[in-house]
């Protein structure tokens, strides 16, 4: 390894996998010379240690490399150009793609410099990677047909307005979560039916439902479950959309609405998918968490419905302080302006703390923890509000 340093070749690493692969070109006049002579490139991979066993295996220089390297080049530049506006979420590794030759040899080497800074930046790389599979098996143009079969779309944004003015209260997105990375599994018992109609007995507006997998235990089998069931609450389907395809392919699953999160999307990836969300059906919850995030979606025409999340993604401490702290001043004004409907997240638990956020400007909160736990969901929403909500 350090002989290689030393020759000037890069180290290069994959977050995903836990070792690490680099690669070099021959020169072109090598590489013919190398085919003429029918030599294959070796492919050397070493796990764990840079002082582990080196296993190589036979591998052919294609194209589909070659592609994968573009394609990391072009998100390299995505990231530069997210950095620019502010997003510290990186949508992918920093020190290069997953692949490097050198010479006739392909490593694979653990590199310190791709750790994930936190526990979102880990779920976008996982997701990153889990939806460019999912591409591979189902290609967007076989999503657009199945849209011609997919459950109508239902009006999330009109069932919120519809709620508060029913209620005079903030109307309740509640969310079908069995485990958080940070709290573990909520609940044992889960049944995503059996919560989703307690939550819809219980006076929710919408439901919000985890597809996520790895972090979550969610899935879409639980949004489609849901949909079939017979649920009427249209459903937001609560994924980490890193790319427009999965707007097409929660749709296909029945949802009513999406989560698109600004600490991970640039501006033109939010504009880019708000207008294919309208196109085919979906409500878009833009999700924010700071006033660089707030300023950036005010500033971008067509958004309907923004959610402050009082979740620091840094620490993970939560303070329903910044709620309050998003919605004063010019920014208020704004959002009254353009008739924005603004949905409080994380850290309500209590009839006070709603108060408080409905204070300072939310019309809808979206809860999972403090109701999913409870033995009684429905009930678990009298409790969170002080009061039946049903009437």
């Amino acid at each position: 390894m350090e002989a290689l340093m030393h020759i000037g070749i890069r180290v290069y690493s994959d977050p995903i996998n836990p070792s690490f692969r680099f690669k070099s070109r021959k020169p072109q006049s090598l590489l013919m010379d190398g085919r003429r002579a029918n030599l294959t490139p070796i492919r050397a991979q070493q796990s764990g240690t840079k002082d582990g066993p080196i296993i190589a295996n036979a591998t052919s220089d294609s194209v589909s490399e070659e592609l994968k390297s573009k394609e990391w080049e072009i998100g390299a530049l995505k990231d530069e150009i997210a950095a620019t506006q502010g997003i510290q979420i990186r949508r992918r590794p920093p020190s290069g793609p997953p692949l490097h030759y050198v010479g006739p040899f392909e490593f694979r080497l653990q590199n310190e410099g791709n750790t994930p800074r936190n526990i979102l930046e880990e779920i976008v790389w996982n997701k990153d990677t889990e939806v460019s599979q999912m591409k591979e098996k189902r290609p967007i143009f076989t999503l657009k047909k199945a849209l011609e079969n997919a459950p109508p779309p239902r009006d999330f944004l009109g069932a919120l307005k519809a709620s508060y003015l029913r209620t005079g209260l903030p109307a309740l997105i509640a969310e079908v979560k069995k485990a958080s990375p940070s709290r573990g599994v909520l609940r044992e018992d889960f049944n995503p039916v059996e919560v989703a109609q307690a939550y819809e007995k219980g006076g929710a507006a919408c439901l919000s439902v985890l597809t996520d997998s790895k972090y979550f235990q969610g899935s879409f089998e639980n949004l489609e479950a849901i949909r079939s069931a017979g649920v009427k609450c249209p459903l937001l389907c609560k994924e980490f959309i890193v790319d427009a395809w999965q707007l097409y392919y929660a749709r296909t699953k029945g949802a009513d609405g999406v989560l698109l999160i600004a600490a991970v999307l640039p501006d033109l990836d939010i504009k880019y998918m708000l207008k294919i969300c309208k196109m085919i059906g979906l409500t878009a919850l833009v999700e924010v968490h700071d006033e660089n995030e707030m300023d950036r979606m005010l500033a971008i025409d067509g958004i309907e419905l923004i959610g402050i999340n009082n979740r620091n993604l840094a620490t993970f401490e939560v303070d329903i302080g910044n709620t309050k702290k998003l919605l004063e001043g010019k920014r208020g004004e704004m959002i009254r302006q353009k008739d924005i409907t603004v949905v409080g997240e994380s850290g309500l638990f209590t009839p006070a703390g709603i108060a408080y956020v409905q204070e300072a400007g939310v019309k809808a909160i979206l809860v999972g923890e403090s109701i999913v736990k409870q033995k009684d969901p429905t009930q678990g929403i009298r409790d969170l509000f002080g009061k039946d909500i049903t009437g």
